[in-house]
């Protein structure tokens, strides 16, 4: 059973034509190590370096082998747009693009078409996105912050036993100062217009770690619930300030960029019961297992601290790294087994993408992440979500099933945001072929 299983592993990640002089298929890596959210781009940069050898190691896509290249950016949307201009030329030219922040993507989001780069934003990134009509070019894969956001409402509403019980409450809406930050706004003032729930908005400055005089304003407010929309440094300074202010744990709800082990472990006991969104399962996969012993056995594994392997932030990255070679597999179907894609040939990958359970089983990551299905009106292919705890030792899912919110208002969102966009830059909404 387990030969069975590595066979089919291999074949999933090599492909089943292979072609020994194929090129390098090369992608942009706007990457950051260094500064107060290094613990985030460390691990998911490095899940997804983690990912490509593992694949490269099995031979490439068909014969085509992923090379990168990475560029520090520091998380500063200048330098994110230096670094893309920097890296798109290269190697005959980048055919994809991930920056991992939201500034950096809506610093580069005319560029990538103009230059015809597909992006992703996995889990972040302009919501309205989505619309691949109007923005052909990028990819807010699995579930923008507009869904999460619903989702997050959803899942307080079922705790207080529907949206109904709503009414009345007072839900802060603690968020990192940035572009990042204010990205589901939309939402949470349509749904607190909808549900009648009071919305406090409360600003914390990058990076975060002086917070005392926001957790005296939601002491203050005596919310029902607050959510924690944060990143890097702020999520560790939010736990551990709302315990000394006395504010309960478990009525704090985390975005899923506040809720990795680098969150949790620095904030010790104040962490335990502390609740996140995610769109990964915790946990461990055959994929996990197949890249510590092809990539780290043979040491070319991308982090320095091996106990990283399979944490939030790694998992995040490898399956960026799933997204993006399906992608280029899907995009070598149509347009040749075993030659390197363009940009745009794998713009044409990603708006088809079909990643079901069968799928992902062939991978070694059933359950890791939704499934995924695109198309030209919907470059984000999930909106589902996942709720996971603390323990106190690691990440659990609480929530056994994936989790939706309100589709149908995230929709209309995303065609009165994106025709808005269109008229702006006379853009013509329309499928690419």
């Amino acid at each position: 059973m387990k030969l069975t299983t590595k066979l089919m592993l291999c074949a999933a990640l090599s492909g089943a034509v292979t072609q020994v002089l194929a090129a390098d298929q090369f992608v942009a890596l706007p990457s950051y190590r260094v500064g107060p959210y290094a613990a985030g781009g460390s691990g998911f940069y490095g899940g997804a370096i983690d990912y490509f050898n593992l694949v490269n190691a099995s031979g490439g896509v068909n014969g085509v082998k992923i090379k990168w290249e990475e560029c520090e950016t520091e998380y500063n949307p200048s330098r994110g747009v230096e670094c893309y201009e920097r890296l798109k030329t290269k190697e005959g030219g980048a055919t994809l693009v991930e920056p991992l922040s939201t500034g950096i993507a809506y610093g580069i989001l005319d560029r990538v078409a103009q230059d015809k780069i597909p992006m992703t934003t996995l889990g972040y990134g302009r919501s309205d996105a989505a619309n691949g009509k109007v923005f052909p070019y990028i990819f807010p894969l699995i579930t923008s912050y507009w869904n999460q956001a619903a989702a997050m409402i959803k899942y307080l509403a079922d705790k207080e036993g529907g949206y109904a019980k709503l009414k009345g409450k007072k839900i802060v809406h603690l968020y990192h100062d940035s572009a990042f930050g204010k990205e589901p706004l939309p939402v949470l003032e349509a749904q607190a217009k909808q549900y009648g729930f009071e919305l406090i908005k409360i600003a914390v400055a990058p990076p975060g770690s002086e917070q005392q005089s926001q957790w005296l304003q939601i002491r203050q407010a005596r919310p029902d619930h607050v959510i924690l929309w944060g990143w890097g440094v702020m999520n560790s300074v939010a736990i551990k300030t709302a315990q000394r202010n006395g504010f309960p744990r478990e009525k704090i709800l985390g975005v899923w960029w506040a809720g990795s082990e680098e969150d949790t472990i620095p904030s010790g006991d104040a962490a335990k019961g502390y609740t996140t969104m995610t769109f990964n399962t915790p946990g461990n996969y055959p994929v996990i297992d197949e890249i510590r012993k092809k990539v780290y056995a043979a040491g070319n594994g991308n982090l320095a601290d091996q106990k990283r392997i399979g944490s939030v932030y790694h998992m995040r990255g490898m399956t960026l790294g799933i997204l993006w070679v399906e992608a280029i597999r899907k995009a070598q179907e149509k347009y040749g087994k075993g030659k390197v894609m363009t940009g745009e040939q794998v713009r044409w990958g990603l708006e088809n993408l079909n990643i079901d359970a069968a799928r992902q089983k062939q991978l070694g990551a059933f359950g890791m992440f939704p499934t995924v299905k695109t198309s030209c009106d919907d470059h984000e292919g999930s909106g589902a979500v996942k709720v996971q705890q603390w323990d106190g030792a690691k990440w659990k899912a609480i929530t056994p099933n994936w989790v939706v919110g309100d589709k149908a208002l995230t929709r209309k969102l995303v065609e009165e945001s994106s025709t808005v966009y269109a008229k702006e830059k006379n853009i013509t909404p329309a499928c690419m072929q």
